[in-house]
């Protein structure tokens, strides 16, 4: 063959095998034709209430025998969600609401999706969904449903917010806060600004599924409510065991469980009386945990040993001087002794309702396997036996600075 055909040939060969890159985007998607829920709530519906059944999934001779749960969605809107800082301008979308609330109801969470889906005509999409907040009814229900359905979604992040809330959750989608035109974001960002600033632990999704796989240790969400309808309040923990909630906390328990767990950075502040020194008020900068297992009459024990590095924030007495170091290691006892009694307080709490969110189960599994394999058969057994567990807490305390004062 003559080697100018060859060449032509060869030239024509690669470039038929090029041609297959230049279709394109074939079977694309644009963003602004697909609905991109932000938010979710959850709620339950009362037995009396007259709700419709849309019928997307089953036929009405089917005999549902399930309760409805109400679903609203935040589903953002082409061209009006701020890409920026600013809240003005035409790039913004100007004063036009940058969420579409729609609510659907439904038998269970993917019945309910799928009568969103029939109500809405772009494809739905939960690739950036980031919070999803649940009513107390639904937490203190069976949860298996939804953590089944969220699991099995793989656009489901595992980053996502799982908020349980006080009272209805459908007005978390409704709220107007004025530092954030969307509502999902602002609440997104007030639970990854309490992260940041000591405030919460980072208890995304993924971590309370962790937990409640574990045998030795259950789960926790945050409790939140509103207050003058547009204000996040973070209220507590809210603990679970056998898989529904079971209990709260209040919020300078949040400081105490982190301390226990020894997670950075502090962000509580502790206001008590001391006795010689009127009301006093320190902060909480740094953590410290060290956590010991040993065994008393044949029985586990634990023994938490904590450090925590504070600052005196605040002294009223204007009379009484604290100058001297004397002074200071006084405030840091009567401190010591105020904590314990939180820590023991949240201890009690949670052995009660049996559940050990502090993870006490897997420092058991760790460190003395033959104990657990001989005495926990399932999660359900360490969960009973959480309640008769012996524990200790050791608390040491150091004020490292107490401010500057002008006279």
């Amino acid at each position: 063959m003559n080697e100018k055909i060859y060449k032509r040939v060869v030239l024509i060969f690669i470039l038929s095998l090029l041609s297959g890159l230049l279709a394109g985007c074939w079977d694309q998607l644009e963003i602004e034709d697909r609905a991109l829920v932000l938010g979710l709530s959850i709620d339950s519906v009362p037995p009396d209430s007259k709700t419709n059944d849309d019928q997307t999934t089953h036929l009405k001779s089917a005999n549902i025998n399930l309760p409805q749960i109400r679903v609203t969605a935040q589903i953002a809107v082409p061209g009006r969600v701020p890409l920026g800082p600013g809240s003005g301008g035409e790039g913004g979308g100007g004063n036009q609401n940058p969420v579409w609330v729609v609510e659907v109801y439904g038998y269970t969470l993917d019945d309910a999706m799928n009568n969103l889906q029939q109500q809405i005509s772009d494809p739905r999409y939960l690739i950036h969904l980031r919070v999803i907040i649940i009513s107390e009814d639904i937490a203190r229900k069976n949860m298996d449903d939804l953590n089944d359905y969220l699991r099995r979604n793989p656009e489901v992040r595992r980053r996502t917010w799982l908020l349980v809330s006080e009272g209805e959750a459908a007005k978390f989608m409704n709220i107007n806060p004025p530092l954030q035109r969307v509502p999902t974001l602002y609440i997104l960002s007030t639970m990854e600004k309490a992260v940041t600033s000591g405030k919460f632990p980072a208890d995304y999704i993924g971590v309370f599924w962790s937990a409640n796989s574990k045998w030795g240790e259950s789960g926790y969400l945050p409790y939140v409510s509103l207050h003058q309808e547009d204000n996040i309040m973070i209220k507590g923990l809210a603990y679970f065991s056998g898989g529904v909630m079971v209990g709260s906390t209040i919020p300078i328990e949040i400081g105490a469980y982190m301390s226990m767990k020894g997670i950075n950075p502090g962000g509580y502040s502790d206001l008590f009386y001391a006795d010689e020194f009127g009301p006093v008020m320190l902060k909480v900068n740094d953590r410290f945990t060290r956590v010991k297992v040993q065994f008393k009459e044949g029985k586990p024990h634990i023994t938490y040993n904590l450090s925590l590095e504070a600052d005196l924030d605040e002294h009223l007495r204007n009379d009484i001087s604290i100058a001297s170091s004397r002074s200071l290691e006084k405030i840091e006892d009567i401190f010591q002794k105020r904590v314990i009694g939180i820590f023991n307080h949240l201890i009690k709490e949670t052995q009660e309702a049996h559940s050990d969110v502090f993870g006490m189960g897997e420092y058991i599994r760790a460190y003395a396997p033959s104990y657990w394999k001989a005495h926990v058969r399932d999660k359900h057994d360490w969960e009973q036996q959480y309640s008769n567990l012996s524990i200790e807490v050791k608390l040491k305390t150091h004020i490292d600075r107490v401010g500057l004062k002008q006279n």
